[in-house]
């Protein structure tokens, strides 16, 4: 099995402690060699990291690069439920990943907003890391979070 906590370890990343459910659900579940997760938004520290529709260069909204970094802690919170759940050492490979980005009128750098998710993915498993996605844009997400992230792993 491979070693994904010493993986973070070298990386500097610390899984951040399970975000705990909003409403009625569980942050992952597993069937058979899969695990699936919640939805994930962007909390850090009990706190909503940004909050807001995507949007190029408006005022008043949430810029893609912002949004990206905020898809990336929820890249991290979905493999915190995982580690709590099965242990981050079980994941075999990142099979998909699937990414709600709350959309200004207009707006059409979805896939773009949901690569801080992917790319860190990329970072602590490489090839393992390489998986399906859907990057999809919304009205609106949970406490008005501008992405959410779920994710599918294989474990072993």
């Amino acid at each position: 099995m491979a070693q994904w906590s010493q993986r973070l370890t070298d990386l500097g990343i610390t899984l951040p402690p399970v975000v705990p459910p909003l409403a009625s659900y569980v942050p992952a579940v597993r069937t058979g060699n899969l695990v699936y997760t919640s939805g994930q938004v962007p909390i850090r520290d009990g706190e909503l990291i940004a909050h807001g529709k995507v949007a190029d260069g408006a005022e008043g909204v949430v810029k893609p690069e912002e949004a990206a970094a905020a898809a990336r802690q929820c890249a991290l919170n979905a493999l915190a439920a995982i580690d709590s759940l099965v242990g981050i050492d079980s994941i075999v490979r990142v099979v998909k990943v699937v990414g709600y980005v709350a959309s200004a009128h207009g707006f059409s750098g979805q896939p773009g907003v949901i690569n801080g998710a992917s790319d860190v993915i990329g970072e602590i498993f490489g090839d393992a890391g390489i998986h399906a996605r859907s990057a999809v844009g919304v009205s609106e997400l949970p406490l008005g979070a501008p992405v959410e992230v779920e994710l599918i792993v294989e474990v072993g």
